[in-house]
C-alpha cells in the first residue's frame, strides 16, 4: 500500500512542479519514447535472467503493492503455534506428531497466517519429520542454517534482477533521447516551432528513463529486499523454535527464545503474549 502512495506522491510532485512552473503536461506524453525505453528494458531483463527468476521477479514486484504478511499478528500466531506444538509433544510425546504433520489436522496446531506461508510451513514440516527420525540437535541446527542460507540466496536473485533493470533504465532513456535527436536532425528543414516539439520529445526520453529508474523500479527493488529480510527473520524465528523443541525445552522457554528473535517493532510484549496463550487454551 505504501508503494502506491509513494507512486502518487512522485507523480503529483513532478506534475505539480512542472505545471506550476508554466509547463504543459501534454508534451510529456510521448508513447513512442515509452515503447523504446520499456521494451528495451524488458527485453534486456528477459534475456539476462532465467525464466524462474523472471517469474519470481514479477511475483515479488507485484506483491510489493500490498502489505507485508510479516506483521505483529503473524508473529503472535507463530509463537502461539509453537506453544501448542511443544505442549502437545510434552504431553503426548514426539511421535504424536507423526499422524498430523502431513494431514489436514496440522491446522489444530498452526494458525491461519502461518499456514498461509507455504514456504515456511514446508520448512517447519521437513524439520519436524527429521526430528521424528531422531536427528541430533547439532545436525538439525547445521542443516537448518544451510536451508536458510539457500533461501536467502534464492530470494536475492530476483531482487538483483529488478535492481539491474533500474540501473539500466537511465541508459535506455539516453538511447531513446539519442534516437529522438536523430529524428530531429533529419527534420531540420521544418519550421522552428515543429522542430522545438521534436527536441522536447527527445528530451522526454531521458526524463522518463531517470524517472522510471529512481521513482518506480528502484523503490520496488528496495521493498523486495526489505520483504526478503522480513521473510528471513520469520524463518530464523521458526528455526529457533524447532531447535528448542528438539532440545526438549518447555513451551514457555521455547516461545521466549523465539520472541527474542523478532524485531522490536513486531515483537509482542511478555504480558500480551501470555494473555494470548491463556485465551487460546
Amino acid at each position: 500500500m505504501l508503494v502506491i502512495i509513494g507512486y502518487i506522491l512522485v507523480i503529483g510532485a513532478l506534475l505539480g512542479g512542472f505545471i506550476g512552473a508554466g509547463g504543459h503536461p501534454a508534451v510529456l506524453f510521448q508513447p513512442f519514447e515509452g515503447i523504446i525505453i520499456g521494451g528495451a528494458a524488458l527485453g534486456a531483463f528477459i534475456c539476462g535472467n532465467s525464466m524462474d527468476i523472471v517469474k519470481a521477479a514479477f511475483k515479488g514486484g507485484t506483491s510489493t503493492l500490498g502489505n507485508s504478511p510479516y506483521s505483529k499478528d503473524f508473529y503472535i500466531e507463530l509463537l502461539l503455534s509453537f506453544n501448542t506444538l511443544t505442549s502437545k509433544i510434552r504431553k503426548e510425546g514426539l511421535l504424536s506428531l507423526e499422524d498430523i504433520i502431513d494431514e489436514p489436522q496440522i491446522d489444530t496446531i498452526f494458525l491461519p497466517k502461518v499456514l498461509k506461508d507455504h514456504h515456511l510451513m514446508e520448512f517447519i514440516r521437513d524439520n519436524l519429520r527429521l526430528m521424528l527420525t531422531g536427528v541430533e540437535v547439532m545436525a538439525l541446527e547445521e542443516l537448518t542454517d544451510q536451508v536458510l542460507e539457500t533461501h536467502h540466496e534464492d530470494g536475492h536473485a530476483p531482487i538483483k534482477a529488478v535492481q539491474n533493470v533500474a540501473d539500466g533504465l537511465p541508459a535506455f532513456g539516453i538511447i531513446a533521447a539519442v534516437l529522438g535527436v536523430v529524428h530531429t536532425m533529419e527534420s531540420v528543414g521544418i519550421p522552428p516551432a515543429e522542430l522545438g516539439k521534436l527536441i522536447a520529445a527527445a528530451l522526454v526520453g531521458t526524463f522518463l528513463g531517470i524517472l522510471l529508474a529512481y521513482g518506480f523500479v528502484g523503490p520496488v527493488a528496495a521493498v523486495m529486499q526489505q520483504r526478503l529480510e522480513a521473510s528471513a527473520n520469520a524463518f530464523k524465528c521458526a528455526q529457533k523454535g524447532l531447535i528448542c523443541t528438539a532440545k526438549g525445552l518447555s513451551p514457555t522457554m521455547t516461545v521466549e527464545y523465539m520472541r527474542a528473535m523478532i524485531s522490536t517493532s513486531m515483537r509482542p510484549d511478555f504480558f500480551e503474549l501470555e494473555a494470548q496463550i491463556k485465551a487460546r487454551k
